[in-house]
């Protein structure tokens, strides 16, 4: 009989639906039977594609002897992390005071009524194994600890609790701001580079495009070669790894090795929409045919394989296929000499590594680049041209192969934050690459979360509308988080300089209105994670750090300013200067660490150019800036008949295109050439 998780939307938490674990969701119901029945809980967090998520299901979860213990002894939470990624943050940052390690999923972590962890851990398997205690004695263990060291746990968690709100930055308010956290980050950074296989930091390598994006912003604004390399290796490693998928497009969440070539299985949407964006950047800068290449392949599968019927974007791909990891990505050596003809095979065998060893558990293949096209064909003396053609004709056999396999599970939520990231990272291509099917799909994601998830706070007196979290079959629920307001009213920036709008200026306006009145920290600068008026947890995060996802604080302060820029708007200006002043401390104490605020910082230093076009034919001008790499600059084309707009941008349309280009308060004298304008824009910074 299917447990409570079966009423939820979350494919994660449906996913242990059928277990005889008596699981709760998160809620007042859970908690409060903890309270009544003096039981401590056992939260276990995870998310669907999670690989050792599965493992501890299947070895425990699933287990009758086990889940009697658990059901005797504690109140049981499942929760997904991507839906409740308040409670993620809170209890992974306790797990890290707790045991002086790293986190991770999935995370087991055993809790007072009252919401405070007294021990912690992530998997734990079925019997004691690899220097890890055993799940079915850990757990009467632990429920006798709750029932017979009551002092020192209530001690611990005193302690607990006033270190986590030790967590919460709190500067002056009148700091001062300079560059120096610029020059720091960047060089941290470089220390962090791997000079050989690229990457930041080592094993496991992640992508890290905050970073990567800072870097390229510094390298090309500064004239910083070696800042401008660090992206340009990396990229290409990763686009010649197993991270990147060579058959389907798009990237693993990240490599188990230093190299690039094996990944964690698992695709995350949340990825792959700043790679995107990172690519077409870099193609800006260099022009080389690689980087189109993975941009175009990646939005390829985005629109294949992750965009739902309605619009908006599912989460994520799993690891697993068939209950076994990279199942459905791997090769054996036969199976691709079978699918191929010989001079096919001729041309991906060495080019994949097939000639090689198998490098996929001592048995089978994962695709990656090992040695490139040019030399390939002159081995074989051919043209390159054929080479290329028997390459694309072996790759398009091997993914209809491929196809035919049973495919990983899709996490068919539908989630604001990461959405409006594959958004920004889609406009922003499909306006470099002059691809309206892009640009097109990145609108009907943003149509889809304005229809479903933009909700009044009372339907019935039309009162300000607020943004829920999370959707699937219908169903949208759950406040919305910071990030899904920032990141929202980001990508919103961004699809404006693809495609005006004046209903989303206006939408821009009310994200950033809420902002301001339901998660600024108006003493002590700042977002908190979650809302005025959400639900009571153990602490209210305020973060600055950028983690997989960018830093919430970091695209708010910087996408508010922007914002600020085209409406004329100083409360913007003002908050995100509270906000940076805020976590002054924390830039200087680890700027590489906050790449998101030092790029709002940047920009609160020297504000970008804001490019109004207007009159005539601006689709001309609109492409060929289009192909100029101008990070601190927007460029907004303004259509004929487009309707009311903030005076900023009410701009006389004239016979002829005129551009209008005003840096902070200094504005020039309207340019009608072209010409002159790519001057203006491309001329190095004083």
């Amino acid at each position: 009989m299917p447990n409570r998780l079966a009423r939820e939307t979350s494919p994660y938490l449906q996913q242990h639906a059928g277990n005889p674990v008596d699981w709760y969701p998160w809620g007042e119901d859970a908690l409060q039977l903890a309270r009544e029945q003096d039981k401590p809980i056992l939260l276990s967090v995870g998310y669907s594609a999670c690989h050792w998520c599965h493992v501890m299901a299947h070895e425990s979860f699933e287990d009758p002897a086990i889940a009697a213990l658990m059901n005797e002894l504690y109140v049981n939470i499942k929760v997904d992390r991507e839906e409740r990624p308040d409670i993620d943050q809170i209890y992974q940052t306790a797990h890290a005071m707790l045991t002086r390690r790293g986190g991770g999923w999935p995370l087991t972590m055993f809790l007072t009524p009252d919401q405070t962890p007294f021990f912690g851990g992530t998997y734990f398997p079925k019997t004691a194994r690899h220097g890890l205690p055993g799940f079915v004695e850990l757990l009467p263990q632990i429920a006798a600890a709750y029932h017979t060291k009551r002092a020192e746990i209530g001690q611990q968690g005193e302690a607990l609790r006033a270190a986590l709100a030790q967590t919460l930055p709190a500067a002056a308010m009148d700091a001062a701001l300079s560059a120096a956290p610029l020059d720091t980050g960047l060089r941290e950074l470089k220390q962090l580079f791997d000079e050989t296989d690229g990457g930041i930091g080592a094993a496991p390598k992640f992508p890290h495009p905050a970073e990567l994006e800072f870097c390229l912003r510094r390298g090309v604004l500064t004239r910083d070669d070696y800042a401008r390399g660090i992206v340009r290796l990396t990229l290409a490693k990763m686009a010649e790894g197993g991270i990147y998928d060579q058959l389907g497009g798009g990237f693993c969440r990240y490599s188990v090795d230093g190299q690039w070539s094996i990944p964690h299985f698992e695709k995350m949407l949340y990825d792959n929409g700043p790679l995107l964006r990172l690519y077409t950047d870099l193609w800006l800068v260099d022009r080389q045919p690689l980087y189109a290449r993975v941009a175009a392949d990646t939005a390829a599968w985005v629109m294949r394989e992750m965009q739902s019927p309605d619009g908006g974007y599912y989460s994520s791909l799993d690891a697993d296929s068939e209950h076994e990891e990279g199942k459905f990505y791997v090769w054996t050596r036969d199976e691709v000499q079978a699918a191929l003809s010989a001079d096919e095979y001729a041309v991906a065998a060495p080019h994949y590594g097939l000639d090689a060893p198998p490098n996929f558990e001592n048995q089978y293949w994962h695709l990656r680049v090992v040695k490139p096209l040019a030399f390939i064909a002159k081995r074989l003396e051919l043209a390159p041209e054929l080479v290329q053609s028997l390459l694309d004709s072996a790759r398009a056999k091997l993914l209809a192969l491929r196809e035919q396999r049973t495919r990983p599970g899709r996490d068919e939520k539908i989630l604001v934050s990461w959405n409006a990231l594959m958004v920004k990272g889609m406009a922003r291509a499909a306006r470099v690459f002059d691809r309206p099917e892009w640009l097109a799909s990145a609108r009907a994601a943003t149509e889809f979360i304005r229809a479903t998830l933009w909700r009044a706070d009372d339907e019935r007196t039309g009162a300000r509308k607020r943004l829920l979290a999370t959707c699937r079959d219908g169903k949208a629920h759950l406040n919305a988080y910071l990030d899904d307001y920032a990141f929202l009213l980001d990508a919103l920036l961004e699809l404006a300089q693809s495609d005006l709008r004046s209903t989303d200026l206006a939408w821009a306006r009310e994200l950033a209105e809420v902002l301001l009145a339901q998660f600024e920290d108006r003493e002590h600068g700042g977002f908190f994670f979650v809302s005025h008026d959400h639900e009571r947890l153990i602490l209210r995060p305020k973060t600055g750090h950028d983690t997989a996802t960018p830093s919430g604080n970091g695209v708010a302060a910087f996408a508010l300013q922007r914002l600020g820029h085209v409406l004329g708007e100083p409360r913007y200006f003002e908050a995100a200067a509270r906000a940076l002043q805020a976590f002054k401390p924390m830039l200087e104490r680890q700027a590489s660490a906050h790449t998101s605020l030092c790029l709002a910082l940047e920009e609160q230093l020297a504000p970008p150019a804001v490019v109004i076009l207007r009159g005539g034919e601006v689709a001309a001008w609109q492409r060929k800036l289009a192909a100029l790499y101008l990070p601190r600059t927007m460029i907004l084309a303004i259509p004929a008949g487009i309707g009311a707009l903030p005076p900023v941008l009410d701009k006389p349309p004239g016979g002829e295109v005129n551009a209008w280009v005003c840096q902070g308060v200094k504005c020039l004298p309207p340019i009608t050439e072209l010409a002159e304008l790519v001057a203006v824009l491309t001329e190095p910074a004083a």
